[in-house]
């Protein structure tokens, strides 16, 4: 059976790299994938690989650094497929230019993208689990994967499993 049966994953940065990588392979476990991107060309080679995989794509482009926008996104994901996963880790590295060199403008977007867009897209994940409430066999599954040959490259780590409360709690202190 495909670990992902059944799921839909939001990827941010699917459209290249590290996350593209992983949209295909959420697709092979059996995921939808939500497709953000600033590439339209490498967004369409994603789009290809997941419906090559027999599964659904939804490809959008936006500026999360802007809430009203990431909300956006995330309403039409959990519209279009639901929505149980998020791979917020995608980000942009600014206007490639020499610090001495660069327009504050250039810095500010590079800052809203890489720190805004991450924290818009958790905190709408966070709430819309808490909705859902979590369960026990949540939390055994991460024992089993822990205990896994899927784990074998994972050491010394802390996992919270409560959907994100945490850290609404923190940000809210």
């Amino acid at each position: 059976m495909k670990k992902l049966t059944g799921k839909a994953a939001l990827i941010m940065g699917s459209d290249s790299g590290i996350d593209q990588a992983t949209a295909r392979l959420f697709a092979q476990q059996g995921a939808s994938v939500v497709v953000y991107h600033t590439d339209a060309d490498g967004a369409e080679r994603t789009r290809q690989a997941v419906e090559q995989a027999d599964q659904q794509a939804l490809v959008v482009q936006c500026d999360v650094s802007e809430l009203q926008q990431a909300e956006q996104l995330f309403a039409q994901a959990v519209l279009t497929f639901g929505l149980g996963i998020l791979v917020n880790d995608a980000g942009v590295s600014g206007a490639h230019q020499p610090v001495p060199e660069m327009a504050p403008a250039d810095f500010e977007k590079a800052l809203r993208t890489n720190l805004f867009g991450p924290f818009y897209l958790a905190q709408l994940f966070a709430r819309h689990r808490q909705q859902h409430g979590g369960q026990p066999e949540e939390i055994a599954k991460v024992a089993l994967f822990l205990a896994s040959a899927d784990a074998d490259y994972v050491t010394g780590s802390t996992y919270v499993i409560d959907g994100g409360f945490m850290r609404l709690l923190e940000q809210a202190a």
